[in-house]
């Protein structure tokens, strides 16, 4: 089975930028199984369909608008993840419910999805995530190591050598 842990998000845009930041993080601590897929979605849209095509588990991290707090953090998986066309001003505005609308449509859609999503503070132009948002990395690693070891995903933390080098 093929797996893919799929951060999305735009990095100059704060909080937006969450789930790159996220992936690329766990990219340089871990090493995983062979037949998992680490993707800096970043903003590609419906340019995610050849990525996302083929694999049995999609594991996604993103910043999600929940109407909560600040901080707060949500799982969902499978069909509670929104999949559906919303209007657009332009081409740009294509989210994840769109992406995995078309998945569906075009019958590839993984077997198995999860989101873990956290609720951004702000979403202003800038490099750096709010301290907010910065201080939930920790546990938004945690999260997804968590789910991909209950996928039977192997995740092992490299050595500080490896890390250095």
């Amino acid at each position: 089975m093929k797996t893919a842990l799929l951060g999305i998000g735009n990095i100059l845009l704060k909080d937006e930028g969450v789930g790159v930041h996220v992936v690329n993080t766990m990219k340089e601590r871990y090493t995983f199984s062979p037949d998992v897929e680490i993707i800096d979605g970043g903003t590609l849209g419906l340019d995610l369909l050849p990525f996302i095509e083929g694999k049995e588990r999609l594991l996604i991290i993103d910043a999600v608008n929940f109407r909560k707090e600040p901080g707060y953090i949500g799982v969902l998986e499978n069909e509670e993840i929104p999949s559906t066309i919303f209007t657009k001003m332009s081409v740009h505005h294509i989210g994840l419910a769109d992406v995995l609308f078309a998945a569906k449509l075009l019958d590839i859609a993984p077997a198995h999805l999860c989101l873990i999503g956290i609720q951004p503070q702000s979403l202003d132009v800038g490099l750096d995530m709010s301290e907010c948002i910065a201080g939930k990395v920790e546990e938004l690693i945690t999260m997804a190591i968590t789910k991909l070891k209950e996928w039977n995903i192997t995740c092992a933390s490299q050595s500080p050598q490896e890390l250095s080098a």
